[in-house]
């Protein structure tokens, strides 16, 4: 939040700076993204979008900080407080306590609901629960459809911020398991210490990757999610 505040203070149309550069990138492809994906009206999906990403994101890279060291520091300071080290439990990376990436989830599903509501108002949202994807033109028959419509379109609705939770949730603590496996190889001599130093190195390189597309995923989902809210049949 800073950093992205120092840079908009000292921008200027002159020759940028690197970092000013690096987060007019970042702008512009969240603006691309959201051209691209969202077409409603609404000037708070932007700022949401690049909001989700980069917050996604840095959540994410505590991955690549060695699965040990601030668990240690945790410990250590608890310790000079007088508590027992083995009592204190903590975890470094955010996204892979179900219970972060669900918050941020219901976050996203709770947005969907109210704009769902205040674009198409409360018959038009229950219209679209009730009366899609089987219609008929005899009253009987469509009496007969709206439970199986409300079933349907209530287990499509409640699919999308579980789903957007356990993607993130589930990536990411698998990313930090084989990380936690790859350091147990040190303890297993220096020959097999050496070759895990060598897995680690390229679990990182190419982990890097997976925690972008992870946020980016996010990113994008919660754009479509809020354009469909947006979107009157």
């Amino acid at each position: 939040f800073f950093a992205f505040r120092m840079v908009a203070k000292n921008a200027s149309t002159g020759v940028p700076t690197g970092f000013q550069n690096f987060v007019e990138m970042i702008i512009e492809f969240i603006n691309s993204s959201v051209r691209g994906s969202f077409s409603g009206k609404n000037d708070i999906v932007a700022p949401l979008a690049l909001t989700v990403f980069a917050w996604v994101f840095l959540m994410n890279f505590m991955d690549l900080i060695p699965v040990d060291w601030l668990p240690m520091l945790a410990q250590q300071i608890g310790a000079a407080f007088g508590a027992d080290p083995h009592h204190i439990y903590f975890k470094v990376v955010p996204s892979t306590d179900p219970n972060i990436t669900f918050g941020m989830a219901l976050g996203v599903f709770w947005l969907m609901l109210y704009y769902s509501i205040k674009i198409k108002g409360i018959g038009g949202f229950t219209g679209e629960l009730a009366l899609m994807p089987f219609s008929s033109k005899n009253p009987l028959i469509m009496a007969l459809f709206v439970p199986v419509n409300l079933v349907l379109e209530g287990v499509s609705l409640i699919s999308k911020p579980i789903s957007l939770a356990l993607r993130l949730f589930g990536n990411m603590y698998a990313g930090e398991t084989i990380f936690i496996l790859i350091a147990l190889m040190y303890s297993a001599g220096w020959v097999v210490g050496t070759f895990g130093g060598v897995l680690q190195l390229g679990w990182a390189i190419f982990h890097i990757l997976i925690i972008t597309l992870q946020a980016f995923i996010f990113m994008t989902l919660t754009i479509v999610y809020l354009d469909m809210a947006h979107q009157e049949h």
